[in-house]
């Protein structure tokens, strides 16, 4: 996989929160390298949006769950990005080749 830049989109983030299927705050956000802030919006607004729900899981630890319509979600985003990637790879080729072009016809 190419990827030239380093920071995620939020798309990218949410996409690797519903990856995690289900987590504890805690594994969340060291799972996908968020601050407690961060988190913190993220998973509220998930929430909110029904991407995941709560699951309560022995004495009172909570852990979040992917719902169907994150699933569906998360599909979505990970054909969106193999799209982009492709389009990104093809671009670096082409300009690679003209680049190279151009230097055969100094």
């Amino acid at each position: 996989m190419l990827k030239l830049e380093c920071r995620r989109s939020s798309i990218e983030v949410v996409a690797d929160i519903l990856r995690l299927g289900e987590a504890s705050k805690t594994e969340i956000m060291y799972s996908v390298h968020l601050s407690y802030n961060q988190l913190r919006r993220y998973v509220s607004r998930l929430l909110r949006l029904e991407l995941l729900d709560k699951a309560v899981a022995g004495d009172r630890l909570i852990r979040y769950r992917v719902t169907r319509k994150g699933l569906k979600l998360l599909r979505d985003i990970d054909t969106v990005l193999e799209m982009l990637e492709a389009k990104e790879s093809t671009n670096v080729w082409h300009e690679y080749n003209h680049s190279r072009a151009a230097t055969f016809d100094n």
